[in-house]
């Protein structure tokens, strides 16, 4: 039980730090805005997206979130990372920036299955 809670902890860090944090602080960075201007999207999407993200991550790291909202909150960071490969993928072709994002979804994997392994369904 304890190693599942650091494998959990960890993997949840890891998505809290890079998705919640890291976009909280940086996010109206010109070098964040151009990002965002580099795959068409308009500026007002990244920060819609940087609220989101923050949420999501409230939602997991959170204890006493219903587990609906955290279920919501992992298939909103799915989508986020595989919508953000398909994006790099087809504007600059297939490279580095592309697999990042399946990096994280790999992580953001581990983090629902030791949630699910530490929070077994209620039977009714």
């Amino acid at each position: 039980m304890k190693r599942d809670k650091i494998i959990f902890w960890t993997a949840t860090s890891i998505i809290a730090l890079f998705e919640g944090l890291m976009p909280a602080l940086t996010s109206q960075t010109e070098l964040a805005k151009e990002g965002i201007r580099h795959l068409g999207y308009p500026e007002y999407f990244g920060n819609a997206l940087v609220v989101f993200k923050v949420l999501g991550v409230l939602a997991l790291i959170t204890p006493k979130i219903p587990k609906r909202i955290k279920e919501w909150a992992y298939a909103g960071f799915g989508f986020d990372f595989i919508f953000a490969a398909i994006s790099h993928a087809a504007l600059d072709g297939i490279n580095g920036q592309t697999f990042f994002p399946f990096v994280a979804l790999a992580i953001l994997a581990v983090s629902y299955v030791y949630y699910h392994k530490l929070n077994p369904p209620e039977i009714k």
